[in-house]
């Protein structure tokens, strides 16, 4: 069963590092090319006009390696899987169109934020409730309406505010990795580290999964996800996908992804957390996005109360490059943090498993 995890990621890579050229040869011939702002660092004046909407490569890449590892398998499909690639394809539709306004229709600030807000929503509502959808014989639907860390703990917080809760994840994900898509190659790497920690959860959670409670060794120390197996093929895809883009996305990059990888990238983590019980620990296995977000809030909010800045430039990339470092310099820092975070999210997903042993 294990095989269809390690099809999902192999043909993902293979897919975008075929694939990725081909759409950097298309996107420049149409001449669509990334959009610089004027008021960033000097140094990246130099990538005005480098093909952007890259996210349609790792998109279409896993969408195609999650269905060919079932047909290659005999695998079905199942609800989890099919709503966070939903949930990624949606919030990636919608950045696709924010990117196609600011190339194409000349319009800098693309999407009026209104419509782009309007459209993260609906995909995030659908997904919310769709979510609470499907339940398997155990009684268990793609999501819960429950909290979760490492596993479902609390009351139940009824359906209307996990719409809200769910909403605010996503929103707060595709929102943070589009922040820190802001150097060659920085996003990318990090989203590679927190699927392949997606990965292992979902193997772990389906070896140590309630359905299985006759042949574990403590019954009480088991998850009730609905298909975590599925789930870790949904991140291995992703996690092959991402890795053979950053081929062409690192240093100096061919090929931006643009809000139609970012924002898709963030609902796939989002769904993957909602999916998996461990929305709150989405918050240390993504540390990187949270860090980078926090730094922008803390800029405006530090500029509208005292009318300083905490930073040269926010996002928080930028200010160390403003301080002298170079942009590889910052983005290999950048890994090793997120690293670190993926690091301590598992090491607290398995004290969480061991704790109830």
């Amino acid at each position: 069963m294990m095989n269809q995890i390690l099809f999902a990621g192999v043909i993902g890579l293979f897919l975008t590092l075929i694939g990725t050229p081909l759409l950097i040869k298309l996107l420049a011939r149409k001449g669509y090319g990334q959009y610089i702002r004027d008021d960033g660092p000097r140094e990246h004046a130099s990538k005005r006009g480098t093909p952007t909407m890259g996210g349609i490569a790792f998109i279409l890449a896993t969408i195609v390696a999650y269905f060919l590892s079932k047909v290659i398998t005999g695998k079905p499909v199942t609800y989890s899987g099919l709503l966070v690639l939903g949930l990624m394809t949606g919030m990636g539709l919608v950045g696709f169109l924010d990117d196609y306004i600011k190339i194409v229709k000349r319009r800098s600030l693309g999407l009026r934020a209104k419509a782009k807000m309007a459209g993260q929503l609906l995909g995030g509502i659908a997904f919310a409730v769709l979510s609470l959808q499907f339940a398997d014989n155990r009684g268990n639907t793609p999501a819960s309406t429950k909290l979760s860390f490492v596993q479902d703990f609390g009351w139940s917080i009824g359906p209307v505010l996990f719409v809200v809760w769910a909403l605010f994840m996503i929103l707060a994900m595709s929102n943070g990795v589009n922040l820190t898509d802001g150097l060659d190659g920085l996003a990318t790497g990090a989203s590679v580290l927190v699927f392949g920690a997606y990965t292992f959860i979902g193997v772990w959670q389906f070896q140590e999964s309630c359905a299985n409670a006759q042949t574990l060794t403590n019954p009480g120390a088991c998850y009730e996800v609905r298909d975590p197996l599925d789930l870790a093929v949904v991140s291995s895809a992703l996690m092959g996908a991402c890795l053979g883009f950053l081929w062409w996305n690192t240093s100096p990059a061919k090929i931006f992804m643009g809000d139609t990888g970012s924002l898709a990238l963030g609902g796939a983590l989002a769904g993957l957390a909602i999916s998996s019980r461990t929305e709150l620990l989405l918050a240390i296995l993504g540390g990187l996005f949270v860090l980078i977000t926090m730094s922008v809030v803390i800029q405006v909010g530090s500029f509208r109360l005292t009318g300083k800045r905490v930073f040269r430039m926010a996002p928080l990339q930028h200010h160390f490059e403003l301080k002298g470092w170079s942009e590889v310099l910052v983005v290999v820092r950048f890994w090793i943090i997120q690293g670190i975070c993926v690091i301590v999210g598992l090491g607290l997903f398995y004290a969480g498993w061991a704790a109830d042993k």
